[in-house]
């Protein structure tokens, strides 16, 4: 099972196919993931735990357990967990291309490019 390590927090991939990925992703009390978008892929996230503030091309809303968030392709996205316990989601991302080099990071709070 594929497991990283990242500043704000980790992921595991839980299921890799042709047809789409699954992560459970885990973000770190004051941790953000970057601004992105994706060209190949879109996502749909279910909260597990925790609070996830979401930004969704420019909206941005805070999520709870058991909430839903769909990102279409090509959305600018990122979330960040305001609260003091772990914000965990599960990720399932569907198009024709799930590398991680498909992330178009527009800001970013760790210098990655």
């Amino acid at each position: 099972m594929e497991h990283a390590e990242r500043p704000w927090g980790e992921y595991i991939v839980l299921e890799d196919a042709n047809t789409h990925k699954v992560k459970r992703i885990t973000v770190a009390p004051g941790g953000r993931l970057s601004y992105q978008f994706h060209r190949y892929r879109a996502e749909v996230w279910t909260i597990i735990s925790g609070t996830g503030r979401v930004t969704l091309d420019g909206e941005t809303k805070e999520y709870g357990s058991g909430e839903v968030i769909k990102i279409p392709k090509g959305a600018k996205h990122r979330i960040e967990n305001p609260g003091k316990q772990n914000c965990v989601f599960i990720e399932v991302q569907y198009g024709s291309y799930f590398g991680e080099d498909d992330i178009v990071r527009l800001e970013d709070d760790y210098n990655r490019a």
